[in-house]
């Protein structure tokens, strides 16, 4: 295992407490109040825009963010669904509701805020005509200039070049050319009109590029380059405020990307980052992002007076007692309160608010006894405030904002670090909708999430159960609104936060998203069913497609205790012919259905996640043959293919990588190697040898696709001959197959692959295939991409001693969790080379 350098261990240490709780509290000490009043003293915002989570450039954001004190955003489009996961096994929705919380962990660290398109990422895309052909251009074009129109900036920066289709992932180019577009489009009263109820038309004052030696092919090149139209920015500042460079802030930013591996060191020193002008007002002064933009509280009418208070404050802050300041924050805080311009007084109000907080040193919160409770649902609430200040702070009143009565508990004055703790049973309204993503509510397209409630379209996440804290702070009333939390102490982490959930009643689940019948025998199927309640008492039913058989009918269950969770059995016999299709459980309780499954997503840097979506699985009767028992398989970065291949019977063993020996891999017929293995386990370089040596004595090894380049691998004996790895792909899923060798043993023993096995394939055919090798081995499959040659690299089948090593591209890891039947009868296949068929 390599070993981590003394920096990352320092960071480590400096920001495990952070990390591990994601949703603690913010306590910010005196420097960092002041940096907010610094940022209080600003009136100017970016919008940085590209495609997905890893895409926006952290130092930047960092940059302006916490240097220029500018209000600052990353528009993503999507929220990565299409991508893999170097972390677990969660992939497409699920996947997506990780990255958006990676990214909302990555802005809590850079100071960023985050916005996000409808727009969903079905997955790698080599130009924008094929982009645009999958998502609703017009709704997504909508989105950006209803992002303009909210968060109006004064700057937009493009993260990629709207003049090179073609030449990076289509999804990227469109990004660029969709924000491009909405420059002009948000100042436009006939576009978007609907908006325009809300919001107002809105014009930025320029547009950039974020250009760099990268897109101009090398460093040369780019010195080269004409930069007459671009602004240069040093973004390797040191903020001795925070003890850490921009590079540094930058780095763990970055590193919140767990899922997609970007985990990096911070860097020192001077950093050039270079912006080329697009469109607008060409700032006359270079060295000044804002230079013809007012940035000062004369930017909005009757704010010189507001201005004035707080720069003064800016000027002779009190490091020592920030509280000596709060009379004057108040008197700002009611001045901002009545500023026509309800855009930047409703910005500042907030930012003030967390400022006139920190300064008390005021301490409000509301804590749930249970991580959960549903509609029509109770709950004890847990108040605590305490004022650590001298000055006069009074708790007036806390609502809760949720509730089905007028449920409001009253307070008293708060005398210095004499804490108030009240403990009062709440209960939910009826029609309080559950805390799941609220993009995942509702039935998308393949390229685009429905949202019906406009007025979430961009937020990253969905509206948690909130208190209403009503107070007066030296004399002056204060209205603070805070989520409600779950709190609980873990004996090896200490205090942990979570969100505070409304979940159902009752959930059922699928044990296995996807069973396979080999044969017309029955099988079982389990189905979980989780309590949301205490005394959960109902019937479930299993609903199965047309020719299929349930038995029994329906299942009586009761569960006592809330969270605590019952695992009932169908048997579904299959009809004697090839068939695929849907089975959903359904619970009926007290008069109520519920036909809902619960995922959670649980890592350290992101907070607990409860994911609803409809409860469905898949069942596949498949007419398939099969040679061999025993397959060992090397995990990767997290597929679920070993689940998969169990379903048709196979004997799966996860091999550790210790494990490898040179006798230890005799017992197996076939060893799979887990996507991007050589990518993630570096102990591998140690253990080729013995895989080698393995399929020389007549195994058979079947190695996945692994990444090239920057995040890429550098084993000269991943394979027994030369076989060289590129970025070749083909992302159309009904792009047509071509059989190469027909005749090759891969393409009829045990199955016989038709054209026909290629249907039904999801979000793409396979991805870094090989573009070179050497004689010995043998392409089977030739495909492409509309307009582009024929690639032959996704499948190459070699001899080598007495046993065959396979290299694939093909995105098994897709197709078999899904149950595509094609895909599990050549995977059999590979399996099955040179090897006679089970009797």
């Amino acid at each position: 295992m390599m070993q981590k350098t003394a920096f990352q261990t320092l960071l480590f240490l400096l920001f495990s407490f952070q990390i591990l709780n994601a949703q603690q509290p913010q306590k910010p000490n005196s420097g960092e109040i002041y940096e907010q009043i610094q940022k209080l003293n600003f009136l100017g915002s970016v919008l940085y825009v590209a495609a997905h989570p890893d895409d926006e450039n952290t130092k930047l954001i960092s940059y302006f963010s916490n240097e220029m004190k500018a209000r600052t955003a990353y528009l993503s489009l999507t929220r990565g669904d299409g991508g893999q996961n170097l972390i677990g096994a969660e992939l497409r929705e699920m996947l997506g509701v990780l990255r958006t919380q990676e990214l909302l962990a990555a802005r809590r660290i850079d100071g960023g805020e985050q916005i996000f398109s409808r727009a969903n990422d079905f997955g790698f895309s080599k130009e924008p005509n094929e982009t645009f052909s999958i998502w609703d251009k017009n709704q997504v074009l909508s989105d950006v200039v209803l992002a303009i129109r909210k968060f109006k900036p004064d700057v937009i920066i493009n993260r990629f070049d709207h003049r090179t289709p073609g030449s990076t992932h289509g999804h990227h180019t469109a990004s660029a050319m969709l924000s491009l577009e909405a420059f002009d489009l948000a100042n436009n009263k006939k576009s978007y009109p609907d908006q325009l109820s809300s919001y107002e038309t809105w014009q930025p004052k320029r547009i950039f590029f974020n250009t760099s030696w990268w897109f101009y092919g090398t460093e040369d090149k780019f010195e080269k380059a004409d930069k007459s139209k671009m602004i240069s920015i040093n973004a390797g500042v040191y903020f001795g405020l925070k003890g850490k460079s921009n590079g540094e802030i930058a780095a763990l930013s970055r590193s919140q990307h767990k899922c997609q591996g970007f985990g990096t060191s911070g860097t020192r020193g001077d950093e050039m980052e270079y912006l080329e002008f697009l469109k607008g007002d060409f700032p006359k002064d270079k060295t000044n992002l804002f230079d013809g933009i007012n940035t000062t509280w004369t930017r909005v009418k009757e704010g010189e007076a507001i201005g004035k208070i707080l720069n003064e404050i800016e000027a002779n802050f009190n490091f020592k007692d920030p509280s000596i300041h709060l009379p004057k924050l108040v008197e700002a805080y009611n001045l901002i309160n009545n500023l026509e311009d309800k855009h930047w007084a409703s910005i500042k109000k907030q930012e003030l608010e967390s400022i006139i907080l920190a300064s008390a040193g005021l301490f409000l919160e509301g804590i749930s006894s249970e991580q959960s409770t549903n509609p029509d649902g109770e709950f004890t609430l847990k108040l605590e405030a305490l004022n650590r200040s001298n000055q006069d702070v009074e708790l007036l009143s806390v609502d809760f904002l949720n509730n089905s009565e007028n449920n409001s508990i009253g307070g008293r004055k708060l005398e210095k670090n004499n804490p108030l703790r009240i403990d009062k049973i709440l209960k939910v309204a009826k029609n309080t909708p559950y805390t799941s993503p609220y993009w995942l509510n509702e039935k998308g397209t393949l390229g685009m999430y429905s949202v019906k409630d406009r007025e979430m379209i961009g937020k990253p996440d969905s509206e948690k159960l909130k208190l209403q804290w009503n107070l007066k702070i030296c004399g002056h009333p204060f209205t603070i609104k805070k989520d409600i939390v779950y709190k609980y102490s873990d004996p090896e982490k200490g205090e942990i936060y979570q969100p505070f959930e409304v979940l159902p009643e009752a959930t059922a689940t699928v044990l296995d998203d996807v069973t396979i019948f080999s044969d017309a025998n029955p099988k079982q199927i389990s189905v979980k069913i989780k309590a949301g309640k205490s005394t959960l008492l109902g019937k479930i039913s299993l609903n199965v497609p047309k020719d299929w058989t349930v038995s029994p009918s329906e299942i009586d269950f009761e569960i006592a205790m809330k969270n605590d969770e019952k695992i009932v059995s169908f048997t579904v016999t299959p009809p004697s012919f090839e068939s695929k299709g849907i089975i959903s459980p359904i619970i009926i309780s007290e008069g109520k259905k519920y036909n809902s499954k619960l995922t959670t997503i649980q890592y350290d840097h992101i907070p607990k996640q409860s994911v609803l979506m409809p409860s469905e699985a898949s069942v596949v009767r498949l007419n398939i043959k099969k040679a061999g028992e025993i397959i060992g398989y090397i995990e990767g970065a997290g597929d679920e293919i070993p689940k998969s291949l169990k379903q048709i019977g196979y004997d799966v063993r996860i091999i550790k990588p210790a494990e490898i020996t040179e006798t230890s891999l005799k017992e197996y017929d076939a060893i799979v190697m887990g996507i991007r293995a050589y990518n993630v386990i570096p102990e591998l370089q140690f253990k080729q040898r013995y895989l080698l040596e393995y399929v020389k004595n007549g195994g058979n090894l079947i190695v996945q696709y692994n990444t090239v380049g920057r995040r890429g691998f550098n084993f000269p004996d991943v394979s027994p001959y030369e076989l060289r790895f590129s970025d070749d792909r083909v992302t159309d899923e009904n792009a047509k197959v071509s059989f190469l060798d027909a005749t090759h043993s891969v393409l009829n023993h045990p199955n016989k692959i038709t054209e026909a096995d290629f249907q039904g394939w999801v979000q793409e055919r396979g991805l870094y295939f090989p573009d070179k090798w050497t004689k010995e081995f043998t392409p089977i499959l030739g495909m492409k991409d509309l307009g582009e040659s024929e690639k032959q690299g996704s499948l190459l089948v070699a001899n080598y001693g007495k046993g065959y090593y396979i290299y694939t591209g093909l995105s098994f890891f897709r197709e078999l969790p899904a149950g595509v039947p094609g895909a599990f009868k050549l995977f059999t296949n590979l399996i099955s080379i040179g090897k006679k068929e089970k009797q």
